[in-house]
């Protein structure tokens, strides 16, 4: 009992020597890390950082005054890692350890993008999920999943109502820049109620549709103002402040004598909507190319619409090696930015890098990658004209596409580059003895090569080719390469994976973990309070 009792004094005074001396453990494990070290130092500066935001994090509904949405069509996961490292490459970095402009804020997460109807989405289902927080089927535009698709007569009562929609009833200005044409799926779900995403104009519509009374998109848009007053009770609002964008064949009719400055229009219903904007807006200013871009006072006006093609803006990399007078993407935003924040109320804007999608349709990696490092661009000069303490800004995908990143190659390997192992200074070799991309494509167009040509879309007037190809003495990171793909379709699809979304500001920290991408709407409803506020404008 004696030796019992011993052990047992001698157990407690070991506890309590080990409690009074616990403040020291932390001190004894210096010498066990180097602070030094690069990788070591970086994550505790990161969670130095992450501490400090979230000393700052503004719970409170409606804390955002200010709310931008970027959407990066088409950006999967591996085209952020890609781009990343394409960026960093062309700053003379080894790529890899860079960071995009939205990799560095203080939030993040997943989105799920599959639709009502099909594991793998398109742009209508999707941006309509992120805009109004309701999934819908494929190529349904602002209404519900019980929308029968171009059937007029299912679309009464399931017309969703859109963030821009709560933003103008709750008296924010509202904004809309697109790579793509303005009417194009993705900024058309910020805006119109169809039952199919083609309708951008009436050339696109059957005559049954147009005798039942269905309104093609760029209509909806020239006419939103009229419309969403008409639809709420007591609304009163001012209509969109900024679209930027292409997609000028929608709004001319086919002979456009009226303005011969203009090019002819694909309508066939001779309106001319151009012309029916500037008589709504007379204050307002209709911008047609870079000289009307770079002349404009963004300050004075009272609205813009900008239309700088035709059909869709060129990719960033063709409109710099071609010097194609069209603003970039992050011009624009800054211009939109600069007007709609002379609101003291706030501002919503929707800024879309809508040509990462279609490089990827047709397997061009170079302007995937070129048109994303664009888009991060952009958020950096959001980022820098406004504050975290007031603007919520969210940077995500409505859909990934089936890219692939791999083989093994060695760190600072050209990302575009075929694969080189670590130690090695040729191009590895597969079992069929030719060397591989490291980037490539599970299905599409196939390998091509167009050399410096940078319009990407210049292949869809060569032959589909579908598995290997011999790449021996072939740059493959040259603008005009297309990777191989596995399996040959007349264009590469999108994939059904999460996607990314990033955050900062009021609301950011409503971002994380895995969600359905409705809930994106929700975070930017609660940041902005848009649904309060847009019931109490009503009221008055």
């Amino acid at each position: 009992m004696k030796k019992l009792l011993i052990i047992a004094l001698a157990i407690m005074s070991g506890c309590d020597t080990a409690k009074n001396n616990s403040s020291n453990v932390g001190d004894a494990l210096v010498p066990l890390v180097d602070r030094s070290n690069h990788w070591y130092g970086s994550g505790v500066k990161q969670i130095e950082q992450q501490l400090q935001v979230s000393k700052t994090i503004q719970n409170k509904e409606g804390a955002a005054k200010n709310i931008i949405l970027f959407i990066g069509d088409g950006m999967s996961l591996t085209t952020v890692t890609a781009s990343r490292i394409f960026e960093g490459q062309q700053q003379g970095l080894l790529g890899e350890e860079n960071n995009l402009s939205f990799d560095n804020l203080p939030f993040s997460g997943l989105a799920k993008t599959y639709a009502v109807d099909t594991q793998v989405p398109d742009s209508a289902s999707t941006m309509t999920a992120i805009i109004s927080g309701v999934k819908t089927n494929k190529g349904i535009v602002g209404i519900s999943e019980s929308v029968i698709r171009g059937d007029c007569s299912s679309m009464a009562g399931n017309e969703l109502i859109s963030v821009l929609d709560l933003a103008e009833l709750a008296g924010l200005s509202t904004g809309i820049v697109t790579t793509t044409r303005v009417t194009h799926a993705t900024p058309a779900a910020t805006y119109a109620k169809s039952p199919d995403r083609d309708w951008e104009g009436p050339s696109k519509m059957p005559q049954q549709a147009i005798d039942n009374g269905c309104v093609d998109i760029a209509t909806q848009l020239i006419e939103y103002q009229t419309n969403i007053n008409a639809r709420y009770t007591g609304a009163n609002t001012d209509g969109i402040d900024v679209i930027m964008g292409g997609g000028l064949r929608h709004f001319l009719p086919k002979m456009s004598a009226s303005n011969q400055q203009l090019p002819n229009g694909n309508r066939t219903d001779g309106r001319n909507l151009i012309a029916e904007w500037k008589a709504q807006y007379p204050n307002g200013l209709f911008l047609n190319n870079r000289v009307d871009f770079d002349t404009a006072n963004f300050n004075s006006t009272e609205k813009i619409l900008g239309l700088f093609n035709h059909s869709h803006l060129r990719f960033d990399s063709d409109r710099k090696a071609k010097k194609i007078k069209e603003p970039s993407l992050s011009e624009m935003t800054a211009k939109a930015i600069q007007l709609l924040a002379k609101n003291p109320d706030g501002f919503f804007l929707m800024v879309e890098g809508g040509r990462i999608d279609h490089a990827h349709h047709v397997g061009n990696a170079f302007n995937a990658l070129s048109d994303t490092v664009e888009l991060s661009d952009a958020v950096d000069v959001a980022l820098k004209a406004t504050s975290a303490k007031d603007t919520l800004i969210l940077v995500t995908a409505d859909h990934g596409h089936v890219f692939t990143m791999a083989g093994y190659p060695k760190r600072g390997n050209p990302i575009l580059g075929k694969v080189v192992s670590p130690g090695e200074t040729k191009p590895k070799l597969a079992i069929d003895n030719l060397p591989y991309t490291t980037l490539g494509y599970a299905n599409g167009r196939g390998h091509k090569h167009l050399g410096l040509e940078t319009d990407a879309e210049e292949c869809y007037g060569e032959p589909v080719s579908s598995g290997r190809a011999n790449l021996i003495g072939m740059d493959t990171t040259q603008p005009g390469f297309f990777q191989e793909s596995l399996v040959p379709l007349h264009t590469e699809t999108h994939s059904g994976e999460d996607v990314p979304i990033y955050a900062s500001g009021p609301g950011a920290h409503l971002i994380s973990g895995s969600n359905e991408q409705t809930v994106i709407f929700h975070a930017i409803n609660h940041a902005g309070g848009l649904l309060k506020k847009a019931k109490q404008s009503l009221k008055k």
